[in-house]
């Protein structure tokens, strides 16, 4: 009778969690049921709990360090490290070419670097042969080939929004390092028929520490391993890319292996016909115009002249300042220099005319041939016309009769011939004879001129272009 009661207290417990656990229960139930009903208006119905793939990366017995047994092996030692040179390939893909300097004679280039070898320390057991990528994190614990840019002025990783840094290893071993880089590398240019010109460019790779009895660089697919985009620059033409291989010595580590990414690049001749050529022709015509101003017409002939004069300045000035200070003579500086001595030449021949000129009128003063009321600074005035009564000729020199004697005619006869008046005799004339013609006729030097100049000019563009096109 004692164990009546305790008898009955152990089955109310036993109720008590019965009710409770099934109460339970169904509100879980109930609760499954409800975020079910949600989950399928949320998310279209996708989410199925029973089905719930488990995250690939937890399936994993051992992580990719314990995979690849990087702990077991000292990698600051090259694969193979005391046997042969490890053979790494090398592809390149240029993405762009961002600028190219004649100033600081260099080009900027963006490209996708990828190196090709094999590392058996890193080979890992996989049943489908799949390889295992990776970024940056993981490349900073193993070997990489420490391939860098010959000449390289300034270069960087791409690291947005992550270093632009890819590692594929292979179950064999072999490896894929691919980097995205750019570089600016100098360009060793002939600017001695700039801008008829055509330079050639080379970007050079190297490894640093490694010569070629350890590490042997080669272009993994010999000329197919160049690729590039289609890549359109504002002043040059890409004609050719092609990869090349060589050897470098050096005196102190020895002989390594060096790639090279060659192009030819011919520049746009037609932004220079712009901007310099066919301003510099129009100066140079425009100094001709004052061989048809009148001789004195002073102030329109020397405003003419200086303008040409200053605008052929700063024309060679703009051009000048916008190359690097070379010690030999460019092809536009022959054009730029040669217009400039047409233009100055032309200022030089009306300073001829005007000296003549003056010379002329003061003769006629000493001879009397000009009224006493004439005044010198009055006839170097404009006044917008040609004066052709001012002009008298010199009258030509009497020589001594040469004429052929008639058979009919007696020797007597013969002497009392004389020549009529205006009777001109052909005859050599000397140099001084020459000079005092111009000097007494200073308008023919216009005359002269304008033939003369033109002719030249047009002679100096045949030669010009033939030899530098």
């Amino acid at each position: 009778m004692k164990l009546e009661p305790l008898a009955v207290a152990v089955v109310v417990v036993s109720l008590i969690a019965m009710a409770t656990g099934g109460r339970h229960s169904g509100r879980r139930k109930h609760k499954e049921i409800f975020l079910g009903e949600n989950s399928k208006f949320k998310f279209g119905g996708r989410i199925d709990y029973k089905l719930k793939r488990q995250d690939s990366t937890k399936t994993l017995l051992i992580k990719s360090e314990q995979l690849l047994r990087i702990e077991e092996h000292d990698f600051a030692m090259r694969p193979g490290f005391g046997g042969a040179a490890i053979p790494v390939g090398i592809d390149v893909q240029v993405e762009s070419i961002d600028s190219i300097s004649e100033v600081n004679m260099d080009f900027t280039m963006t490209l996708y670097l990828r190196h090709y070898w094999k590392d058996e320390r890193l080979s890992f057991p996989s049943r489908n042969n799949q390889s295992r990528t990776f970024d940056s994190r993981l490349v900073k614990k193993i070997w990489v080939p420490d391939v860098f840019f010959v000449h390289s002025k300034r270069s960087f990783i791409h690291d947005a929004t992550m270093e632009n840094i890819m590692l594929r290893v292979y179950p064999d071993g072999n490896i894929l390092y691919s980097v995205r880089a750019t570089v600016t590398a100098l360009c060793s240019m002939d600017f001695s028929s700039f801008p008829l010109d055509t330079q050639n460019c080379s970007l050079e790779l190297e490894s640093y520490a490694y010569n070629e009895n350890d590490l042997m660089l080669y272009w993994k697919n010999g000329n197919d391993s160049l690729r590039t985009d289609e890549i359109v620059l504002s002043q040059f033409f890409i004609e050719h890319f092609h990869a090349s291989s060589g050897l470098a010595f050096y005196s102190s580590t020895g002989w390594y292996n060096r790639l090279f990414i060659n192009f030819i690049l011919r520049r746009h001749i037609f932004f220079f016909m712009l901007q310099t050529y066919f301003p510099t022709m129009l100066m140079v015509v425009l100094s001709w115009v004052s061989f048809w101003i009148d001789r004195r017409a002073v102030p329109a002939r020397v405003s003419l002249g200086m303008t040409t004069v200053l605008t052929m300045s700063t024309i060679i000035t703009g051009v000048s300042s916008s190359m690097p200070q070379v010690s030999y003579v460019k092809a536009v500086d022959v054009y730029l220099w040669t217009s400039f001595l047409f233009v100055f030449l032309s200022v030089i021949e009306y300073a001829a005319v005007n000296y003549c000129t003056t010379l002329e009128e003061m003769r006629k003063m000493k001879r009397g041939k000009l009224p006493s009321t004439f005044n010198v600074s009055q006839a170097m005035a404009f006044d917008g016309c040609f004066h052709d009564d001012d002009i008298e000729l010199t009258p030509f020199s009497h020589m001594p009769p040469t004429l052929t004697s008639d058979p009919l005619t007696t020797p007597t006869q013969t002497s009392d011939i004389q020549p009529t008046e205006g009777t001109r005799l052909r005859r050599q004339r000397s140099v001084r004879e020459n000079v005092d013609l111009l000097v007494s006729n200073s308008y023919l030097i216009d005359s002269y001129s304008r033939l003369a100049f033109p002719m030249s000019y047009l002679l100096f563009n045949t030669i010009y272009w033939g030899l530098y096109s």
